[in-house]
């Protein structure tokens, strides 16, 4: 396991252009190996994750090529996948298997996907759940983990309310959608990302939007032909990578940073709103829409953050930010508290004690909660170096390498090549900047 030393900063200056958007990577990948010809994907996702999808499609028999940061995939037509003779392997991707089960549900075939440790201890209930009830016959080990066992076929139109708000479900009922007859339909209790919506309509489905309501129409509403066509797509700069460096550059008073073509998706870019309550440098510019997606560059320069209280609906949108924050709040006036995000506890760590073991390490007094935690602000005392174990958890093992930018003496993040998860060259992208 390889371990990094980050040491204190006073700047984090120049520019940075970042890896391909993960969340649309995935949808891209998937979508593409369901046209019908072949598709080119530029600035495609470096995340691990994101390869781990290629991989289950090219399993799946679609061809794919990758060329750097441009992957083009020759899809087979919506029902031109194959049985795979291996068990599919999602490695640490929730999002491959979470989607992948919505399309998978729809073919002619039994497929067993799984994962690495960690992915078997996700709950997949939520997919499974409704799933079956459009007719899927699913396995799951202890009826809640993975492997999951996937026998496909005929499925039928549902339409779906979500017990919790989760873009995964979502998007993996209406990826199986596409398979039924007639109209299916999911309402979610709280606004979620919305790309594989996006995603879809781009490849050419049928999809409607009624306030939380989202519609697919399946193959019998196109009149039985295949409805997916190849696309030439860029990639926008993944936001979610992005946030960690808005966060760096915000502590360090001297920073003046530039980020250059970052995906700011309205369901996703709360994150800069909030960033702003808190007292945040940051502005958007040359802000332009393209293929469905928003795109523009942020300029960040040192501030003197706030704090705040994230809790409700937008806890979903803020779900993947949410360590990054609370690892910020030491260093905030009023500190930071987390309440509604009982998710933390099941995503690729249990995220909320991961953070409050990491920050008691660093220092910092804060109270950990069933569905959260209150870290207090700066007059609670400074940060201090500590070593660092984000338990494979490549969201930790960052947030606390910003967090650690700006502590007294030096920390050490253990098991650091987590984060090529997401992100695999962000160690020497932050180096890079701060000098």
């Amino acid at each position: 396991m390889k371990t990094e030393t980050i040491h204190p900063a006073k700047a984090l200056s120049g520019p940075l252009e970042l890896p391909g958007d993960k969340s649309i990577s995935h949808r891209y990948a998937m979508l593409a190996a369901l046209a019908d010809g072949t598709s080119e994907l530029r600035n495609f996702a470096a995340a691990r994750d994101c390869h781990s999808t290629l991989g289950c499609m090219k399993a799946l028999g679609a061809e794919v090529k990758v060329e750097g940061t441009t992957v083009k995939v020759t899809g087979r037509g919506l029902h031109g996948l194959k049985s795979s003779w291996r068990s599919l392997d999602a490695e640490n991707s929730g999002t491959t298997i979470r989607l992948l089960s919505g399309i998978l549900s729809g073919q002619e075939f039994t497929t067993r996907i799984s994962g690495d440790a960690s992915l078997q201890k996700r709950p997949m209930k939520r997919v499974v759940a409704p799933l079956r009830q459009m007719g899927a016959d699913i396995r799951a080990k202890d009826d809640n983990f993975a492997p999951l066992e996937i026998r496909g076929g005929k499925l039928r139109a549902i339409h779906y309310e979500m017990p919790m708000a989760s873009a995964q479900v979502k998007s993996a009922v209406l990826l199986a959608g596409l398979y039924t007859v007639g109209i299916t339909q999911v309402t979610e209790p709280a606004k979620t990302r919305d790309h594989t919506e996006l995603a879809l309509e781009e490849f050419g489905a049928n999809i409607e939007k009624r306030g939380r309501t989202i519609a697919i129409h399946g193959l019998i509403a196109n009149n039985g032909k295949p409805v997916l066509q190849p696309k030439s797509l860029d990639v926008p700069g993944d936001l979610s990578s992005a946030v960690f460096f808005v966060a760096a550059a915000s502590l360090l008073p001297e920073s003046n940073l530039y980020i250059a073509n970052v995906g700011l998706n309205p369901t996703r870019s709360a994150i800069l709103d909030f960033f702003q309550q808190m007292g945040a440098s940051v502005s958007v510019q040359n802000l332009q829409s393209w293929r469905g997606e928003l795109i523009g560059d942020l300029a960040v320069k040192g501030a003197q953050l706030k704090g705040g209280v994230i809790s409700g609906d937008l806890v979903p949108l803020l779900i993947d930010e949410l360590p990054m924050l609370a690892a910020l709040g030491p260093y905030t006036e009023q500190g930071i508290e987390i309440r509604d995000a009982g998710e933390l506890r099941v995503k690729e760590s249990d995220r909320i004690a991961a953070l409050a073991e990491n920050l008691k390490r660093m220092g910092a007094k804060l109270e950990e909660r069933a569905d959260g935690l209150r870290v207090e602000g700066r007059s609670a005392g400074k940060l201090h170096g500590a070593e660092i174990d984000p338990h494979g958890d490549h969201r930790i093992a960052m947030a606390f390498a910003v967090a650690g930018l700006a502590a007294e003496g030096d920390t050490k993040i253990l098991d650091a090549d987590c984060a090529g998860v997401s992100y695999p060259t962000f160690f020497a992208e932050l180096r890079r900047l701060a000098g």
